[in-house]
Parts: structure tokens; C-alpha cells; sequence
């Protein structure tokens, strides 16, 4: 068996391994593997020890992304239609200019 400096990543052929995972037996490099309990394991080993599943998305967690964008879009979408509703009710000589030829004092 070849030491340890002549071993190369299992996932990155061009790194140099730095650990042995003593779960699958395979060698890593220093991204690879992560420190759990004194021991060095690599992901999918450290996954299966810990009973969580490797990288995957909690439903709940994309329904509250989604649920956010909605609010958000709807929050916005209300405050441009009282913004329109508030500039619908300016009178139309505020508009045209004449609003500033009146004397207030004549009416």
C-alpha cells in the first residue's frame, strides 16, 4: 500500500489527498472533508453518521421563498395603486398650471 503523499483526491483528481475518510476507506483533500467528533469524515459518509440527507432543499423552506416573493410583489402592486389613486385626485388645474395664475383671495 502507497503512503499517504503518493494518494490523490477521490473527487478532485488534481489535489494531492490530505485524510482518509476510515468510514469508505477513499482519500480527500482538504475541501473535502470536514472534522465531526475528532474524526475526519467526507460528506456523504458524515451525512450517513448523522442520518441527514446530503444537500437537498426542505420543502417548507421553497414554499417560504415563494410565499415572500408573493408578499412582496403584492405589497408593492397596493402601494403603486394608491399612489395612482392619490394622483387621480389632484385637480386636473394643479395639472395644467392655472391652479398658480388664480389669485386665492378672489374666490
Amino acid at each position: 500500500m502507497s503512503g499517504l503523499h503518493q494518494q490523490r483526491c477521490f473527487n478532485h483528481a488534481q489535489r494531492e489527498a490530505v485524510a482518509r475518510c476510515p468510514a469508505c476507506h477513499r482519500f480527500y483533500c482538504r475541501e473535502c472533508v470536514s472534522e465531526h467528533e475528532d474524526r475526519l469524515l467526507c460528506a456523504p459518509c458524515l451525512a450517513a453518521s448523522t442520518g441527514q440527507p446530503h444537500q437537498t432543499k426542505n420543502r417548507l423552506a421553497v414554499i417560504g421563498h415563494a410565499a415572500r416573493i408573493f408578499l412582496g410583489l403584492l405589497a408593492g402592486w397596493l402601494f403603486f395603486q394608491a399612489l395612482g389613486a392619490i394622483l387621480m385626485r389632484i385637480p386636473s388645474d394643479f395639472h395644467q398650471g392655472t391652479v398658480w395664475t388664480k389669485s386665492w383671495l378672489e374666490e
